[in-house]
């Protein structure tokens, strides 16, 4: 009867051993109750080729801002000032190209250069050259990125390629939206690649340590790929394998031996 109890105790040890989860991420270990950390809550998005915008202007005198928000066909002003679009005038709502010059063709106003520029200074520009034009007085810019996207890989739950809502997103909610790490994830080796000036350039990031709210990536990007590096390579794994296969050999030992025992 005693070997029966042994054994089964045994057994039920390795199957909780077993299946239990290895799962214990903490975040921002260093962070203190009560105390204040600053980060830059004015962060905006920087345009760079390949962005879509899409770009609003609106006014009191909505006739006024048709010219600037329609896409092919014509327009005509008639002799009581109304300002009226024909039938084959359509809204951009694919939205503004930024192309390989950093350029974008807007209505009226031509050729503006947006690149490296963030959403409200081209919302200055749009608005300085319209005011300047004479076109029309105290106009309303709107600007969207219709294509902000970022990529997850490594060891997370869901890899893939997501889209953002607006231009703001940090790198904890993009490990988040991820489905969060996984048990073989390396809190300390999160990296973000970036295009900087015409380069890929990497950091990495400890999100154990409150220092992520300091990085120049705590904001993602437009096309950011972040990468979570995992615990353990292939060779580790063979590695680890091996520290498994003697670890039960062990355990084996010492089931034999104590059975010699209770014999």
């Amino acid at each position: 009867m005693s070997k029966k109890i042994l054994w089964a105790s045994l057994l039920g040890i390795l199957l909780l051993t077993s299946c239990a989860s290895r799962k214990n991420i903490v975040y921002l270990q260093d962070m203190q109750p009560g105390t204040k950390y600053p980060y830059d809550t004015r962060y905006e998005a920087v345009i760079r080729r390949d962005d879509r915008l899409s770009i609003t202007v609106s006014n009191k005198n909505p006739e006024l801002a048709i010219p600037f928000n329609i896409y092919g066909g014509t327009f005509k002003v008639g002799t009581d000032g109304d300002v009226t679009a024909d039938a084959s005038t359509r809204v951009n709502e694919k939205g503004y190209r930024v192309d390989v010059d950093g350029d974008i063709d807007f209505p009226i106003l031509g050729i503006l250069h947006v690149e490296g520029l963030t959403v409200s200074e081209v919302k200055d520009l749009i608005k300085e050259k319209i005011e300047k034009g004479s076109y029309m007085k105290d106009p309303l810019v709107s600007i969207e990125f219709l294509n902000f996207k970022y990529t997850v890989l490594g060891a997370v739950n869901n890899n893939g390629t997501f889209t953002v809502d607006g231009d703001r997103i940090t790198l904890l909610e993009a490990v988040a939206n991820a489905g969060d790490l996984t048990d073989k994830a390396r809190t300390d080796r999160v990296a973000v690649i970036r295009e900087v000036d015409g380069e890929r350039q990497m950091f990495m990031h400890d999100l154990k340590s409150k220092d992520i709210f300091e990085s120049p990536c705590f904001y993602l990007q437009q096309n950011d790929v972040v990468y979570v590096e995992p615990k353990y390579g292939k060779r580790d794994r063979e590695d680890r394998g091996w520290q498994i296969s003697t670890t039960l050999l062990s355990i084996a030992s010492v089931i034999c031996s104590l059975l010699w025992v209770l014999k």
